[in-house]
């Protein structure tokens, strides 16, 4: 009987190996895609959520100084009663609020520096004005004792309070974003996409820094 010989294997088709790399390349290219996009959207959200906290929390720290020009002139109608007080600490307490209710935050103040420093000046000078007209009425125990005045004093020193939290807010806020545009990928993307560095608030001016504290504790008195 004739033997037959079989073979050990079978020949493999040189077109399978082919395309098996093929398809991994292929997935492997769109699997970057995808990561890609990914990231790509991430950061652009990011970057856009960022943002619109910047400009929330300069909405809160604008809404603040309007609330401490709303309490002005009635503050300066119940000090112009008492006797012999100092007219021009008045009048620069009336003149820097008109300044400060004039300049209005603008619409644009994320980008552009220089409105939002005249904004910021505007405001640092009433705020200057107003510590030194409160300086002063600690020379009238007899105003210090009125329950107009006290009450008054307890607004001004919490709206002062609001308006270093709500500023330290936008600080920080400010950094944070300018912080994602310039780290990667976030940066890439903020080029793409036209979004840049935030001017920052100074911390401080000299004459804030140089303006006295006021205590309204029970003893009234300026430190």
């Amino acid at each position: 009987m004739r033997r037959i010989a079989l073979p050990l294997s079978t020949p493999r088709d040189p077109r399978r190996g082919g395309l098996s790399i093929g398809l991994v390349i292929v997935l492997a290219l769109v699997a970057g895609l995808v990561i890609a996009g990914v990231v790509l959207f991430g950061s652009y959200n990011a970057l856009a959520r960022n943002k619109e906290d910047v400009a929330s929390k300069f909405a809160a720290l604008d809404a603040t100084y309007k609330r401490r020009a709303d309490l002005i002139p009635q503050l300066v109608e119940v000090v112009k009663g008492a006797a012999d007080f100092e007219k021009s600490t008045l009048d620069a307490v009336v003149s820097a609020r008109a300044a400060a209710t004039q300049t209005r935050l603008p619409a644009d103040a994320l980008s552009d520096p220089a409105a939002l420093q005249r904004y910021m000046e505007a405001q640092n000078q009433l705020g200057g004005a107003l510590s030194r007209l409160l300086v002063v009425v600690e020379k009238y125990p007899e105003l210090r004792a009125t329950q107009n005045f006290l009450s008054l004093q307890d607004q001004v020193e919490g709206t002062e309070n609001r308006i270093q939290v709500a500023r330290r807010d936008v600080i920080e806020s400010v950094q944070a974003f300018n912080t994602r545009t310039a780290t990667f990928p976030s940066n890439f993307v903020a080029g793409m996409f036209g979004f840049e560095r935030l001017p920052q608030l100074e911390s401080t001016t000299a004459e804030e820094r140089a303006a006295p504290k006021i205590d309204f504790g029970a003893g009234g008195a300026a430190k």
